[in-house]
């Protein structure tokens, strides 16, 4: 058996070896490793040699990849994530480079960290499923935040039938606008629809008349369902999808 397992590692090291590619790019030699980042494609890394020291990098690839995708590392739950796959892996984040340093002895051990932080990243940004529904909040507050937009965190309110009504932010009424309701909506569907029109049904009759509600709709990771936003306008529900969102900010930050 142990001979068996021998060999395995064996074709393991054959493989790695034998699909890993050097290249010369300015200053630094470009590694193409055969694994495969989210888009299918070989993840690639640079080194350097700084007087004693082999630096590695992603050369901020990584990061810029899922910034171009709509995904904002700069909030406080992505930023602690990655934290934390870098430490778990020894390795450093610096203006959105993830990088690494060591010596020749120990060079191997360096290549294989980096290229696991790398997977890592990928991983906790598009397949950490809980953890999404807090990231696109995040990301719904920072956008507010960046507007100035005051809002009230989490408030709940007891609707007509008696049952209580949490809301993501609460908008109060300034004398430009009424009171505003906005909800989160990280997965669109036809229940996320149902369940924000009881809760908004259910509490607009112990509001102000003029009061309004509107639902922010993740459609980064996939698009709204035919219909959903039809839906939401019959409730008397706005419905904002992510991608088209500066539409609706002269509506909030007022």
């Amino acid at each position: 058996m142990i001979e068996e397992i021998e060999e395995l590692i064996d074709r393991y090291q054959n493989w790695l070896k034998d699909r890993t590619a050097l290249k010369v790019v300015e200053d630094a030699i470009e590694i193409t490793t055969p694994f495969l980042n989210r888009h299918n494609d070989y993840i690639q890394i640079y080194v350097q040699k700084v007087q004693d020291d082999i630096i590695l990098t992603d050369d901020g690839e990584t990061l810029e990849d899922l910034e171009m995708s709509g995904i904002n590392i700069n909030v406080p739950n992505r930023r602690e994530l990655l934290k934390m796959a870098a430490n778990g892996f020894g390795v450093t984040v610096n203006k959105n480079i993830i990088s690494v340093k060591t010596s020749l002895d120990k060079f191997p051990l360096a290549k294989h960290n980096l290229v696991q932080t790398i997977l890592t990243v990928n991983d906790l940004f598009f397949t950490a499923r809980t953890s999404v529904a807090n990231i696109f909040f995040d990301d719904v507050r920072s956008w507010l935040d960046e507007r100035e937009v005051r809002y009230i965190l989490d408030a709940a309110f007891i609707g007509k039938s008696g049952y209580s009504h949490k809301f993501h932010f609460v908008i109060p009424r300034s004398k430009f606008a009424s009171e505003r309701f906005v909800q989160t909506i990280n997965h669109p569907s036809k229940h996320a629809a149902e369940s924000i029109a009881f809760a908004w049904m259910d509490t607009k009759d112990r509001r102000d008349e003029d009061s309004a509600a509107f639902a922010v709709l993740n459609d980064y990771e996939r698009s709204v369902p035919l219909g959903m936003e039809d839906a939401l306008n019959n409730y008397g529900i706005v419905p904002v999808k992510w991608s088209t969102r500066r539409e609706a900010i002269d509506r909030l930050a007022v």
